[in-house]
């Protein structure tokens, strides 16, 4: 049976993991193209996701997230980043077997600092958003571990030193860094869309 291997790699993990981020990251130093789920959805529906989550609910974006997926991981080139909701589809899950995938863990604290709350963010918009995510994270992170390859913890590390931890735990060695360290994007701060081997093979604190 043949391998799915369209993209070179898929990036998971949850809200403030870096995903977007990380990813333009390890596309330009593989020298590939970087396609994000989400940006893809809102390109198709013309609005952004939390309006598709107000105007149409939840049902109907899952539904959506998951052809969108599916129709990446058989078309898309170079690095792709999955929506961090998008393992919560057991289809996808499937669809994932084969790919090299790439979890990118957060802690609660760093999660809710990066991602700053937005409201770009609809499931995070509640009255208790720190037990919402906490919520979240504990639902998820068995479905990320699931479909992992490697796992890459993201916290005290800018988005090259997350993209060199990937490529080091992929054995991607000839994979050079790119740009001066000025260049560097911190992945502390708040972006509009965002998400180990096992152990770090940095061997950095987690």
């Amino acid at each position: 049976m043949s391998a799915p291997t369209r993209p070179r790699l898929v990036l998971v993990g949850p809200p403030g993991s870096g995903k977007s981020t990380v990813g333009k990251v390890l596309a330009r130093r593989l020298g590939v193209s970087f396609t994000d789920i989400d940006v893809l959805i809102e390109q198709q529906i013309g609005k952004t996701i939390a309006e598709m989550f107000t105007q149409d609910g939840e049902d109907a974006f899952r539904a959506l997230e998951r052809e969108v997926v599916a129709r990446a991981l058989q078309e898309a080139d170079g690095v792709l980043a999955l929506g961090g909701g998008s393992v919560l589809a057991a289809s996808t899950r499937e669809a994932l077997r084969g790919h090299r995938v790439v979890s990118l863990k957060v802690g609660l604290a760093d999660g809710l600092r990066r991602t700053g709350m937005s409201t770009a963010r609809p499931l995070l918009a509640g009255v208790n958003p720190r037990a919402t995510f906490k919520a979240l994270l504990d639902a998820r992170a068995p479905l990320y571990r699931e479909v992992a390859t490697v796992e890459v913890d993201t916290v005290r590390r800018s988005a090259n030193q997350v993209a060199t931890a990937v490529l080091l735990a992929l054995g991607e060695t000839d994979a050079a860094p790119q740009g001066e360290p000025d260049e560097d994007e911190p992945l502390d701060r708040p972006t509009p869309h965002e998400a180990v081997p096992l152990p770090d093979p940095l061997g950095h604190p987690r």
